[in-house]
């Protein structure tokens, strides 16, 4: 594939800024419309779900790593489980085989911004730049854009979240279960964390670029899953299709 160039923005959903390509999902939605279920009062903001099964999403932030990551992978195949991945998007360029992985193992990738900053403290410019390159990086290595969007640190302020949603369609996910293992606490503290805290319809923050929290995964993975928690990636908890299901067509706008 070609690389695109800025003009040629990449979104989960049609933007509302002008761009001669995009890729848009199939039948794809201008909001999440699951007031009911999300816990969040701001449909464009996720933190957990109100799920009538017992199901949880194991979230993993700023991958990939190179030697963390398939560590984790093994973990996961081994298990049979999915997970999602929030990946830096100049990580992706630089580990696209790695990247390619994830997708092709039945995990989600979801976007964590270019360089991981502090993006409520930038413009809107600024902001559209990281996520856009982003998601074009994702795109060009996996064929297909990511759906969602964590912003690095939760860093990304209510009017943020809601202009991301119009503008791309890609809603904000946060988290309900913190084990803080950006702390490096060591690894039973990390798997001790998720296990007391983690309930249906929870989405859970680590990070697969500490060891720590990789070597916290064994008992975390088999601990949830002794009390008849199941894995789902982020789309599924939310209700949509599983994210390599989507059914992404190019649509060519004037302007």
């Amino acid at each position: 594939m070609t690389q695109l160039s800025r003009r040629h923005l990449l979104a989960a959903g049609l933007g509302g800024l002008a761009a001669p390509m995009i890729v848009t999902p199939a039948q794809a939605r201008p909001l999440i419309a699951l007031p009911n279920d999300i816990v969040q009062s701001d449909v464009a903001t996720i933190t957990a779900v109100r799920t009538p099964s017992p199901v949880v999403a194991m979230t993993f932030d700023d991958g990939p790593h190179p030697t963390h990551t398939p560590r984790l992978l093994d973990m996961l195949r081994d298990r049979g489980l999915r997970a999602t991945f929030y990946l830096i998007g100049n990580r992706v360029a630089a580990y696209p085989a790695l990247t390619r992985r994830i997708a092709d193992e039945g995990h989600e990738i979801g976007n964590h911004s270019w360089s991981h900053p502090f993006l409520d403290r930038h413009s809107d410019a600024t902001v559209i730049r990281e996520i856009d390159r982003t998601t074009d990086a994702i795109y060009q290595v996996t064929g297909r854009p990511p759906v969602t969007f964590r912003p690095p640190y939760g860093s990304f302020t209510r009017r943020q979240r809601g202009w991301l949603n119009d503008v791309r369609r890609l809603p904000t996910i946060l988290w309900s279960v913190d084990p803080q293992d950006w702390r490096r606490p060591g690894a039973n503290t990390v798997a001790s964390r998720i296990l007391r805290h983690s309930h249906q319809g929870a989405i859970i923050l680590s990070h697969d670029i500490h060891r720590g929290t990789i070597d916290a995964m064994p008992a975390t993975l088999d601990g949830l899953t002794a009390r008849g928690l199941h894995f789902v990636t982020v789309s599924q908890i939310i209700g949509w299709p599983l994210w390599q299901n989507r059914n992404f067509r190019r649509v060519t706008q004037s302007g």
